[in-house]
């Protein structure tokens, strides 16, 4: 009888703790475009980083970045993976939105994950053939449109002389076969796909020229999410400190997380660098941004950058 309670009474306490674990588990979902910029989190994910820290953890596919603050705002996202331009947007249009960690930043080894692909019949060889030429971008004031109109002005072209629309990575390809725009603003992995199927060339690689650690994607909450979540923000932090590490050490396993979350095959990930994963975010950076922004009158007040990191 002592026996057969004992055994009751540990099952009872093994119950309780897996109860207990349970309810430590909080729940987030991440959203992110289908580039490799959030293969932090896509690693986190399948490593189950985020699990072991007491995070319940999904990802969420986002068509077009400018659309990220709208799913933060919504709740349907409660971390997502904005660009600093469209975060510091937002925060200027009245969005409480706060940093809460580095995704990736630009480096000088990585300068070509980034450029713009122009078709063949567009003529464009140079900076000033992109005067009067329709050109696709994966948000409008998004980290890619913004540092390719700063490559247009740092090489004599007024930006407002492009024709912008919004289109998104996985229709890029499409979208430029189909003549509907005469180059689109890309990255990685979607680049190294249109290149391979003909449908264009590079015109320029407009990050080559970037100072080293210029933030290309943010993870941010609003501010009331991350006030009354702290834990959890605690706990995203170390996440993506330790997922980090590895996509930085272990390419092959970043990408591996990346066709998982994006279904982009392994035969094109393979052939491309990875984004640098960089896990801290920092005000001088945020500072950076609002330089560049503001030269392109992107901004109406003055963002306090201080405040705009979670503590």
């Amino acid at each position: 009888m002592k026996l057969v309670m004992k055994a009751a009474l540990g099952a009872a306490v093994v119950l309780a703790s897996w109860t207990g674990l349970a309810a430590a588990q909080t729940k987030i979902n991440i959203g992110c475009t289908a580039t490799t910029d959030c293969a932090s989190a896509a690693v986190a994910l399948e490593d189950g980083i985020f699990k072991k820290n007491g995070l319940d953890a999904t990802m969420t596919l986002i068509g077009l970045n400018s659309n990220i603050p709208a799913a933060l705002l919504s709740d349907s996202v409660q971390i997502g993976g904005p660009t600093p331009s469209v975060f510091l947007q937002a925060v200027d249009g009245g969005l409480d939105l706060v940093a809460v960690a580095g995704a990736s930043s630009t480096s000088k080894t990585t300068f070509d994950t980034a450029g713009v692909v122009a078709s063949p019949a567009s003529g464009i060889k140079e900076p000033k053939d992109f005067v009067g030429k329709k050109v696709g971008a994966p948000g409008i004031g998004a980290f890619l449109q913004v540092l390719f109109s700063k490559w247009l002005i740092d090489n004599g072209v007024d930006p407002k002389q492009v024709n912008f629309v919004e289109v998104t990575f996985p229709t890029m390809n499409d979208t430029l076969k189909s003549g509907a725009v005469d180059a689109v603003v890309t990255a990685e992995p979607m680049m190294s796909r249109i290149i391979a199927s003909g449908t264009g060339a590079v015109a320029g690689y407009y990050l080559e020229k970037l100072p080293e650690r210029r933030p290309a994607i943010l993870y941010a909450s609003t501010r009331a999410w991350a006030d009354a979540n702290p834990d959890a923000v605690k706990a995203f932090r170390a996440s993506i400190e330790e997922a980090a590490k590895i996509v930085n050490e272990n390419p092959e396993k970043g990408r591996q997380a990346i066709a998982n979350f994006t279904k982009i095959p392994m035969d094109v990930l393979s052939k491309m660098k990875l984004s640098v994963s960089d896990p801290k975010i920092e005000q001088e950076q945020l500072d950076w941004w609002v330089t560049t922004m503001n030269e392109q009158n992107m901004l109406q007040g003055k963002p306090d950058t201080a405040a705009l990191i979670q503590k």
